[in-house]
């Protein structure tokens, strides 16, 4: 879809191109819709489209529309409380990581996916 922001693609070509299950695509494609990423057409002739173009869309805003970010900035190794004064052994290897994946995911937009894709081809 990024690589065509502007034209709408339908339900099942979705479905079919990334094979996937239809039930989950619409999950993910109903949090984009309401986070304002694409707009969803109704009917017949409906589909998905972006409402705004890959260059100002970034990975940490999809992933935090879609799974929610605070899921992935979490402890590692699951616990609910993971604190500087009560934490757990991974914290300081995992707090370093996290930092350098939110800032690569924040600053990565679609467009750079679709340039580091089609370069390589």
């Amino acid at each position: 879809m990024a690589t065509d922001y502007e034209k709408l693609y339908s339900a099942k070509s979705i479905v079919e191109k990334l094979n996937i299950p239809n039930k989950y695509m619409r999950r993910i494609m109903t949090n984009l819709s309401k986070n304002n990423f694409i707009v969803s057409i109704q009917g017949r002739d409906g589909g998905y489209k972006f409402m705004k173009s890959p260059d100002n869309i970034y990975l940490a805003e999809i992933i935090d529309s879609v799974d929610g970010i605070d899921k992935y900035m979490g402890c590692v190794l699951g616990f609910n409380e993971c604190t500087p004064e009560s934490s757990c052994a991974m914290h300081k290897s995992w707090t370093d990581t996290k930092e350098k994946l939110y800032n690569t995911l924040s600053k990565t937009s679609l467009a750079n996916l679709i340039k580091d894709t089609i370069n390589k081809f």
